[in-house]
Order: structure tokens, then sequence, then C-alpha cells
């Protein structure tokens, strides 16, 4: 929902609560808690999972790389649970061109920089720019640079925009902050 007026654009920025984040983890949780399981009853010689046999696996080689890749798979998903928890990355950009301020803000993990917050004058701003690189892994991202300062993505980096889209995005962001767009 792109809030936009004629002196102020929010735009709201989606983080890590995405359908496919969940997909991921729920599969990486359910196989690795699997592999666990059917590493600790070779274990025990019994199964602790009616469906998957334990009888043919031997603890000291295999059981005990299974115990490994379950527990690694477990830690995994957890960090995955905890991004989707945090809605890690979500946020907004906002312009607001009465005051002249830029600011875009993230959420991030609890601690001390949970809340990201860049702030700068929209006179900086240089110019809108267009990475797109097609292939095999596709990459559509929207930066700003900023004098004095690295570029800032506007879009997530992960974010799979068709290429309409993001020209569309960098053409609006263009024109509302008065500034010129360059492709690479």
């Amino acid at each position: 929902m792109n809030r936009r007026s004629k002196w102020l654009w929010i735009d709201p920025i989606k983080g890590s609560r995405k359908i496919s984040n969940f997909f991921w983890a729920c599969i990486l949780f359910l196989g690795s808690l699997g592999f666990f399981l059917v590493g600790i009853s070779s274990y025990f010689g019994k199964n602790l999972i009616p469906l998957l046999s334990s009888q043919q696996i031997l603890f000291v080689p295999q059981g005990i790389v299974m115990c490994f890749y379950g527990i690694a798979g477990l830690f995994i998903s957890s960090y995955l649970w905890c991004t989707i928890l945090f809605d890690v990355g979500s946020g907004y950009n906002k312009f607001d061109k009465k005051t002249g301020i830029a600011c875009l803000f993230r959420w991030g993990f609890p601690g001390r920089y949970r809340r990201i917050l860049l702030k700068f004058s929209m006179k900086d701003i240089q110019m809108i720019k267009m990475e797109v690189k097609e292939g095999i892994s596709p990459r559509r991202v929207l930066y700003m640079e900023i004098k004095g300062l690295q570029n800032i993505p506007l879009t997530r980096i992960g974010d799979n925009l068709n290429l309409r889209d993001i020209e569309q995005k960098a053409a609006e962001s263009a024109r509302f902050l008065n500034t010129s767009i360059e492709g690479f």
C-alpha cells in the first residue's frame, strides 16, 4: 500500500514474512527433525518414527552424521523462524518535500541496532540507479545515490520484481524526487 500525496510519499517495504520463507522454514524444520530422530533411533535401536526404519543404520558412522545434519538443520530453521517472527527487513521509505528530509527505516534483529533509521536531506540525492542483471539468477534492485554515501537500496535485494515494475518504481521515484535515472 503506497501512500503518496503532493508533498509526502511513504513506500512500505515488505520484510521476511513471505510465503516462500514460511515454506522453506517448514520444510527445513521437518527434514532436519527427521534426520535427527533417525540418528537418535539408530542409537537406541528403536524406531522413533514409524515410517522411517533405522534398523540398517549403524550409529557410529551414519547415525552420528545424521544427528549432526539434523542439529545443523534445526539451527538454520530456527534462524529462519526468527527472521520471520521479527520481520527482519521490513520498514518504509519516506520522502517529505515540505521538510526536505528523506527517511529510510528498516527493522533488524532484536538488540542495540533493531531499528535502522537513515535520515538525510533530499538535496543530497543525486540520482536513482537501476541494477538489472538477467540470467539464471536475475537481480533487479533500485538504488539511490547520495552525496558522500554509498548507494542505498530502495527495494529489497531478494525481491524478484519484473522489469516493468522496477522501471515503473524507478520512474515514480525519480519524478517525485526530481532526479535522473541511471541503469546499469
